[in-house]
């Protein structure tokens, strides 16, 4: 079974694991397609064994909606997949190219199975020309993944009859992102408790929360941010007004490899997202990331959140600043809760959501497809 895999998303280098595991399989001929970069994330080439990377050429790189690849006909000619997983939301001008090009081009008579990937689980309607992308896209395509059951329930909605198999994008290397310290940590000196958040800095991560939560806890405890993003300035300016900047450390954007040792440097993760009327939370890859390294989470009751976590991690709910503080302040009195989290948060990634498991159902969904 050839198949072709077209993902921006690929781009990030520990993401590239899954491909080597679908190459893995004996009867599965890959090829992944990739542009040179997505926005400002350049192509990392970490995990390349197996299978056959191309980096093609991307028109209006870093537009969600409108970015291209205007010679993936000729590459669909040169690795004649049987099976073409367009790694994309089903209302993108590349999602609906891809299918035009995959309905011209022949392999042994017949044009490749095709299958999409969306993250949508809010039941959105879109102007022209993107309505049109997706109603084609609905039409033509012969099976979807979901990173969720609210996804899955969204394209039921709008009126999505075929396969639809319900499979995160990506799980987690589960040995690179392990308990096990061994490239040391970037802890701030102290010996207080170390709280991280990793994410974009938005007002929909709801990172104001938990800077409105730091000062009802312990002295002493210290704050770990990660990312960058439009609301940063005003963050700052919110903790110099609760008068705990200085318990902050700001570390701006991580690569994806050296994540674990972000991971190893605190006590608990904390993703306190809060949904708007065209946004809620899709998944949460940090949570799981975080799980992987045994370090417990915290999370608000946000789209997909509480059904990651299940009962691995602590929940609250949506812009609670007392639920939040309550929920830390048991992890940082309670080492028996701290430990038994740490415990249950790893097996639960390894059971549902480590990168092997993940490459396996996709593989399992090719074979569905391709039948």
């Amino acid at each position: 079974m050839r198949v072709t895999l077209l993902s921006k998303a690929l781009v990030v280098g520990a993401y590239q694991r899954k491909c080597e595991l679908i190459a893995a399989h004996p009867d599965v001929k890959l090829t992944v397609l990739v542009p040179p970069a997505w926005g400002n994330q350049a192509l990392e080439r970490l995990y390349t064994a197996g299978y056959d990377l191309r980096v093609i050429p991307c028109r209006f790189n870093g537009n969600f909606h409108l970015h291209h690849y205007p010679t993936l006909a000729r590459e669909l000619q040169k690795s004649q997949p049987d099976v073409l997983h367009i790694d994309e939301e089903p209302y993108n001008l590349a999602t609906w190219l891809a299918v035009k090009a995959a309905g011209s081009h022949q392999s042994k008579g017949a044009r490749p199975h095709v299958v999409f990937f969306s993250w949508q689980n809010i039941n959105r309607h879109y102007p022209f020309p993107f309505a049109l992308f997706e109603r084609e896209v609905l039409r033509k395509t012969d099976a979807a993944m979901v990173g969720s059951h609210e996804a899955e329930q969204v394209w039921r909605a709008k009126g999505y009859t075929r396969s639809i198999d319900v499979i995160p994008q990506f799980g987690v290397d589960e040995t690179h992102f392990s308990p096990l310290k061994q490239d040391g940590t970037d802890r701030p000196a102290g010996d207080g408790f170390v709280l991280g958040y990793a994410g974009r800095l938005e007002f929909a991560k709801g990172v104001d929360v938990l800077l409105r939560a730091l000062p009802e806890l312990p002295a002493n405890t210290r704050l770990v941010i990660a990312g960058t993003g439009g609301a940063e300035r005003e963050l700052r300016t919110l903790a110099t007004q609760l008068g705990t900047l200085s318990r902050i450390t700001w570390r701006g954007g991580i690569a994806s490899a050296d994540m674990p040792r972000f991971y190893h440097a605190l006590d608990a993760l904390v993703l306190p997202s809060r949904t708007l009327p065209n946004w809620k939370e899709q998944f949460g890859r940090v949570l799981i990331e975080a799980m992987a390294c045994g370090v417990p989470v915290v999370g608000a009751r946000s789209g997909e959140i509480p059904n990651v976590l299940g009962d691995a991690g602590l929940l609250f709910g949506e812009g609670d600043v007392a639920g939040l503080s309550a929920q830390l302040r048991r992890l940082i009195e309670q080492s028996q809760l701290r430990d038994a989290l740490s415990r249950m948060g790893r097996a639960r990634v390894l059971e549902r959501y480590s990168m092997q498991h993940i490459a396996d159902q996709t593989v399992t969904a090719y074979r569905a497809v391709g039948r």
